[in-house]
């Protein structure tokens, strides 16, 4: 069986990414997004951490997170953030496919893949690559022409801060991020 290590740096900066289970396209209906941002807030308010950048896509989504100074506690957040996700799913009218029996026997619902991806941020170079590739995600998966035109992305609050000119993505920005290190061959 393989041999996840996590990296935990106290206050540090993270790059996830989550998948559905089985690559279900339920995050951008109307339920999959309340859904979400409810457990987003409520998990934030138990356990503080800054959102720097995120983009919701049918089946994935990624985000970039900064804990509170001396908190190493993402696994946490992730569990929390599945769990509400999963109980207001199921409430509010939606399915989840069935499961194996190893699955079950671990509390796993068919709703999430059972993992995440994670990548600690190294320095502020590496930051801005991960908040572009999280803008750029859905242009990478041709679900948008343009990134302005994706509305599930933290990308225009960051073009009404200053940090994107709202034509940026016209082209690739860096291309290879085909690369299985972000994540989405889960």
């Amino acid at each position: 069986m393989p041999n996840y290590r996590r990296n935990f740096v106290p206050g540090g900066t993270y790059f996830f990414t989550c998948v559905t289970y089985r690559r279900r396209l339920i995050l951008t209906t109307e339920l999959g997004r309340r859904c979400l941002r409810d457990a987003i807030h409520e998990v934030q308010h138990d356990h503080p951490f800054e959102m720097v950048a995120i983009v919701l896509l049918p089946d994935h989504w990624h985000t970039v997170w900064s804990l509170p100074r001396g908190d190493t506690r993402y696994p946490l957040r992730w569990m929390r953030i599945k769990e509400k996700f999963t109980k207001a799913w199921l409430a509010g009218g939606g399915t989840e496919l069935a499961q194996s029996t190893s699955r079950k026997k671990h509390r796993q619902r068919g709703v999430w893949h059972k993992r995440y991806w994670e990548h600690t941020v190294e320095d502020d170079n590496d930051l801005q690559r991960c908040v572009d590739y999280i803008h750029w995600n859905p242009r990478k998966h041709k679900l948008a022409a343009r990134v302005r035109d994706w509305e599930w992305s933290s990308f225009h609050r960051c073009v009404s801060k200053g940090e994107y000119d709202i034509d940026w993505g016209g082209t690739d920005p860096a291309p290879g991020w085909d690369n299985p290190e972000w994540g989405e061959l889960q």
